[in-house]
């Protein structure tokens, strides 16, 4: 019976995997969420995921590193002390940078941009660094031993700078140590058969744009030409259902001699979009 922990299952990415992942009754699926009475009750009223008992929800802000603690150790005790599979999916997704370039807000806004990048450091990589390292005896004892960032095309400096993707830097530059947190944790539990992989999801339509302003409507219009300029099939974002399908597949192909620390894309090669 595979185990999965998916950090950060209350909406978006998170809950499409636990969607997809609990449909087969022989997965444990546990999610890790902040409000955990608000979360159960969005399951309760799913008509999908009510009646699914091999979901298992637990409260653990990420950022709390002793509630990270105690939902490994409630892991434990769900799965009889092994874990298959640990995705780190929650991420701060900021607002502040989303449509201005990294020149533009530390000159109109230098405290908003270093308490910003501060933010998005502690959640998309500290936070990450403890999840891994307080499952880690999980994962050393289960059968997959794979371990998966979501993390995005926006960190790939090439696409940026051939590009010229300005928008999104802040959110970009934490991706971007991310990366480098997968591939230093490989380079430790590599030789115990561990895959360590980031993969990015692709451009997913969760709703962080619903609130644009006409303005900010015009420049995230700019990148989308832009992403058409790198990739003429795109034909703007894709839903949760198709990024999750595609990066459990990349995840379900890898390995730990081929794939190894690798940054990849939901397509498993360095083509974004």
């Amino acid at each position: 019976m595979p185990s999965y922990v998916i950090a950060g299952v209350a909406r978006g990415i998170g809950y499409e995997f636990l969607r997809q992942i609990s449909s087969d009754p022989n997965n444990t699926v546990i999610g890790t969420v902040r409000n955990k009475a608000e979360t159960s009750k969005k399951v309760s009223e799913d008509a999908d995921l009510k009646d699914r008992s091999n979901i298992h929800l637990l409260e653990a802000e990420l950022t709390n590193y002793e509630a990270l603690k105690r939902a490994a150790e409630d892991t434990a005790k769900i799965t009889g002390g092994s874990l298959d599979y640990l995705v780190a999916s929650a991420a701060y997704v900021s607002q502040f940078d989303a449509y201005d370039s990294i020149g533009v807000l530390g000159t109109n806004k230098p405290q908003e941009l270093e308490d910003d990048l501060k933010k998005a450091f502690d959640i998309n990589v500290v936070a990450v660094i403890h999840l891994y390292n307080l499952f880690m005896p999980l994962i050393l004892k289960g059968q997959a031993k794979k371990v998966v960032a979501i993390s995005t095309g926006m960190a790939d400096a090439e696409l940026v700078n051939k590009y010229e993707v300005g928008m999104g830097p802040l959110y970009a530059i934490s991706k971007t140590a991310l990366n480098m947190v997968v591939a230093k944790f490989n380079a430790q539990y590599k030789k115990d058969g561990v895959l360590f992989l980031g993969i990015s999801p692709g451009v997913v339509d969760t709703g962080n744009f619903a609130n644009a302003t006409e303005d900010q409507l015009k420049s995230m219009g700019g990148m989308m030409q832009k992403f058409v300029e790198y990739a003429p099939h795109f034909a703007g974002p894709i839903t949760p259902e198709e990024s999750v399908r595609a990066v459990r597949s990349v995840w379900e192909k890898a390995t730990v001699q081929e794939n190894g620390g690798d940054f990849i894309s939901h397509y498993g090669t360095k083509q974004w979009l």
